[in-house]
């Protein structure tokens, strides 16, 4: 068992205005004790265009993965987690989804809104694999809202986030560069595939959104050297994620509610016990890691650094 632990939480914070709001009400104090006693490293920035969201990169880093917007090869990560050789072959997670087209925008709906099941998932995928195939692309089912694709097009393709796009118009997310070419022309031959597929007539007389779409992410290929587990201490929460990729801040507060009182609790309570923490907390757009400080000196200094400020204007900065 590790002595140290690292909690990293994603989406503890957005740019949305609903999440302003949340944030005035919001009350964390074991947070707020940790942020106290814990030495601030630097903050991990990234524009507004950046692919890989914040929690990614950190997660990368950590895990030993080459940190490449757009390219930190998840799909393939995950193929060796699973005690596969990937074989130095590029992989990608491919997500059936829903595109609302607008007036003026198409927006992509969150994918477990679809309520798709197995069953009609492997359908999809076995209506639309023969086309991938001429691509020279095997796809695989994993899940009903995600699968698995193996294929070179995918060793060089930068890729948004499915966090990025989720819930949001996503002209500005769609990859235009060349080696993109052979993923949206499918994207398009996809939708015609699929507008009259049975699977979304059954859909349709249930009133459920038809599956018209694909979105790519997490692609290339896993380098030899990498590590196939994250390291030993490291814990990812994802409670926050569903309710921020929603939208719904009445439940992202109660989220981060309920992860304050128990995950964040946890680590004080370790490091009350003398052992060594980090905590990472990641908005849209930055991260930043606060670990144990060397010293009585140090604690004094960071007691005063953090004197008249909370955690929300700090979460505000991510």
């Amino acid at each position: 068992m590790s002595d140290s632990s690292h909690l990293l939480i994603p989406f503890a914070s957005s740019r949305d205005e609903g999440c302003a709001a949340a944030l005035t009400t919001l009350a964390l104090p074991h947070l707020e004790k940790l942020l106290a006693r814990l030495a601030p490293g630097a903050i991990d920035r990234d524009d507004e265009s950046s692919l890989s969201m914040p929690h990614e990169r950190v997660l990368a880093r950590a895990c030993g993965l080459p940190v490449d917007d757009g390219r930190i090869p998840w799909a393939a990560w995950q193929v060796a987690q699973a005690g596969r050789d990937t074989g130095g072959a590029a992989w990608a997670h491919i997500t059936p989804c829903h595109w609302q087209v607008g007036q003026d925008h198409v927006a992509m709906g969150h994918p477990h809104d679809l309520q798709l099941d197995a069953r009609e998932s492997q359908a999809l995928l076995a209506a639309m694999q023969p086309y991938f195939e001429e691509d020279g692309i095997a796809l695989e089912y994993d899940s009903p809202t995600l699968w698995l694709a193996r294929g070179e097009v995918f060793r060089d393709l930068a890729t948004a986030s499915l966090g990025r796009v989720v819930g949001r118009a996503i002209d500005e997310w769609i990859p235009r560069a060349p080696e993109a070419r052979t993923v949206r022309r499918l994207q398009q031959e996809m939708q015609m595939l699929l507008y009259t597929h049975d699977v979304n007539e059954e859909r349709a007389q249930r009133g459920l959104a038809p599956v018209n779409s694909f979105w790519v992410s997490g692609t290339g290929a896993l380098p030899a050297s990498a590590p196939t587990e994250a390291p030993p201490g490291l814990e990812v929460s994802h409670a926050l994620r569903e309710s921020a990729l929603r939208g719904d801040w009445h439940g992202w507060t109660a989220a981060w509610q309920q992860l304050d009182a128990t995950d964040c609790a946890g680590l004080l309570q370790r490091l009350d016990a003398g052992q060594s923490v980090s905590l990472t907390l990641c908005g849209d757009h930055a991260a930043q890691t606060w670990t144990s400080p060397e010293g009585r000196g140090w604690l004094r200094r960071l007691r005063s650094l953090f004197a008249g400020k909370r955690a929300q204007s700090l979460l505000e900065s991510l």
